[in-house]
């Protein structure tokens, strides 16, 4: 079997689908993409496509080598978002040839199911707590949302009540036993993040997702002391040298590597594997596509330590289209009682439907993110 051609589509709402092609008839789809550089991430998809053509797709740890090593500059986003979505789809080409989930080809499922959390609320916190009922209503046990606004690097005590506020009203609304993760967003530095972290401990929260931003992550010895709610960080490391001195400092309890954005199935199997021996949870990013997710949940499957999945399905980023319009199998994400079963069709389990596929990329999108600033004028994170 050889790679005969790869072809990209960009869809609604944010998102960049791969289709790679083999002689064989054979097809694989995957999700490589940044959000807010789909555009970046498509033209290096197809620089890569160069080494591709008339390779025997089976190969995936040679060509995720080649293609990681094969260029004197490596690394960042785009990079590996253009490497994950290549590695997802030459997974699911081996696993449809071999007429097999991949999770049996990474060694068999340990489990049958995922726990899954729903995101509530928007980029900023409002009304959320009506949202986080409803969603507990509909069967999910565990929520996140943004737990603050913009936030300068030394802040009021305003703004920190506000964001306690917040927090203590979902907590009233949705009782002691349903899991909340509150994303940071790495809106907060480390002078305020100290202060958060030691004010939300009374919520007894599911963990503390991004505190400060990944390069500061240092901060994180001090962020520790104040609190003893699990801290997450990972959606902005892209390989496992990344993410090797975060687990050697042994101050993150959760990472949350992104299957589009940290070189794919190949490598977030070894990230999760590195993780397991620091003792350290997995709970893989995904606020992304269907291919995204069932790319996540193969890997869920074999690794003892994840515990959680993020996933898009409502999410207020999905504009126009959701998860489930881009495939026609879409009872393979089946939700129920807070989890999500484990897809057991061959390659990555879904069915792409590639007409539809075809129509939204006609429309496609130029989604980024928001632009803030402060009150006084100067760049706020998003």
């Amino acid at each position: 079997m050889k790679i005969t051609k790869l072809t990209t589509y960009i869809v609604p709402p944010r998102w960049l689908f791969l289709k790679v092609e083999t002689d064989e008839g054979i097809v694989g789809w995957g999700e490589p993409v940044v959000e807010g550089r789909a555009l970046t991430v498509e033209a290096a998809v197809h620089e890569l496509e160069d080494y591709l053509i008339g390779k025997d797709p089976f190969l995936i740890e040679d060509h995720w080598t080649v293609m990681y090593r094969g260029g004197f500059y490596r690394g960042g986003a785009a990079h590996m978002s253009a490497i994950s979505g290549i590695d997802q789809a030459l997974w699911d080409i081996k696993g449809k040839a071999l007429g097999q989930p991949i999770h049996s080809l990474l060694g068999g499922q340990l489990r049958d199911r995922i726990k899954v959390y729903s995101w509530i609320g928007g980029d900023r916190p409002s009304d959320v707590a009506n949202n986080a009922r409803d969603v507990v209503a509909r069967g999910f046990k565990a929520i996140k949302l943004n737990g603050c606004e913009e936030m300068q690097i030394v802040d009021t005590n305003e703004k920190v009540e506000r964001a306690v506020e917040t927090i203590a009203a979902i907590r009233e609304a949705i009782g002691p036993h349903i899991g909340i993760g509150v994303d940071f967003h790495g809106r907060v530095h480390k002078p305020m993040a100290k202060v958060l972290a030691k004010e939300l401990e009374p919520y007894k929260l599911m963990f503390i997702e991004e505190p400060v931003l990944s390069e500061n992550k240092e901060a994180l010895r001090d962020i520790v002391n104040h609190s003893s709610t699990p801290i997450a960080l990972g959606e902005r490391l892209y390989s496992r040298w990344d993410f090797k001195q975060v687990l050697s400092d042994g101050y993150v309890d959760i990472i949350q590597p992104d299957l589009s954005h940290a070189g794919g199935i190949t490598e977030c199997r070894k990230i999760a594997a590195m993780a397991e021996a620091y003792d350290v949870a997995l709970a893989p990013h995904c606020p992304l596509g269907p291919i995204a997710l069932a790319a996540c949940l193969q890997v869920d499957a074999v690794s003892y330590n994840a515990f959680i999945q993020e996933q898009s399905l409502g999410i207020h980023y999905n504009t126009g289209n959701d998860i489930l319009d881009y495939i026609s199998n879409k009872e393979v994400f089946q939700y129920a009682d807070g989890f999500v079963s484990i897809p057991q069709g061959p390659g990555l389990g879904i069915e792409v439907d590639e007409a539809y596929v075809i129509e939204r990329a006609k429309e496609g999108h130029r989604w980024r993110n928001p632009i803030w600033r402060h009150a006084d004028g100067s760049f706020a994170e998003w």
